[in-house]
């Protein structure tokens, strides 16, 4: 992905929830592209992997690549969640179902630590092969299996069952289940709540204003 001039966003507490919430609901969009069509946009699903493979990223806007619309179909899904946009129900439940996990993970250290040790070399990986080369991904995919996929809680994904036992398909698909934990654990990181998202979607309708 080529360099993206850095975009300041109106810099609030609720628009950094809302960029990283966009990145949570934007994975769960790309999951059931994935398995509906065996495609995904290349620009999304870009920021989704160079954000997962950079755990330390040099500021706020380097994680989504430093412009909000690297992460458009995230940001277009929170405005189906505000009522503003007709909602796809599958998106909107993977969407949810990734916070879920990502609470089980924040709240279990040896799994957060096991991720973290996983994830770091998968940076290293990154960083020979590029960040979107399928050996990252692949690995990306199980460190995911290894760690989120052993909750109990588990993402059910539906599609086309001819798609989804493809070649790389499993791999693609838990490695952008992987970039929404990530974002779920900035979200959070940010005061991301989800009774927020019950009590107070004026402040998220504020901020995609804002990020429009």
């Amino acid at each position: 992905m080529n360099p993206t001039p850095i975009h300041r966003a109106p810099d609030s507490p609720a628009t950094r929830q809302a960029l990283a919430l966009a990145g949570v609901f934007q994975a769960a969009s790309l999951v059931d592209e994935l398995a509906r069509t065996g495609q995904v946009e290349p620009r999304a699903w870009e920021t989704l992997i160079h954000a997962t493979v950079n755990p330390n990223p040099e500021s706020f806007e380097a994680i989504y690549g430093g412009h909000p619309n690297n992460l458009r179909r995230g940001l277009d899904t929170l405005e189906a969640l505000v009522g503003r946009q007709q909602a796809n129900p599958v998106v909107l439940r993977y969407g949810f179902s990734l916070l879920l996990l990502m609470n089980k993970l924040r709240t279990n250290n040896d799994m957060m630590d096991a991720l973290g040790q996983k994830l770091t070399r998968i940076q290293g990986q990154a960083e020979h092969f590029g960040s979107t080369h399928e050996n990252v991904v692949a690995s990306l995919g199980e460190a995911y299996q290894e760690t989120i996929s052993t909750f109990k809680t588990r993402i059910v994904v539906q599609g086309d069952p001819s798609l989804l036992q493809s070649r790389m398909m499993p791999e693609r698909v838990r490695a952008c289940l992987m970039a929404g934990i990530r974002f779920g654990l900035l979200w959070h990181q940010q005061g991301g709540r989800r009774w927020k998202l019950v009590f107070q979607r004026k402040a998220l309708r504020r901020a995609l204003d804002s990020l429009s």
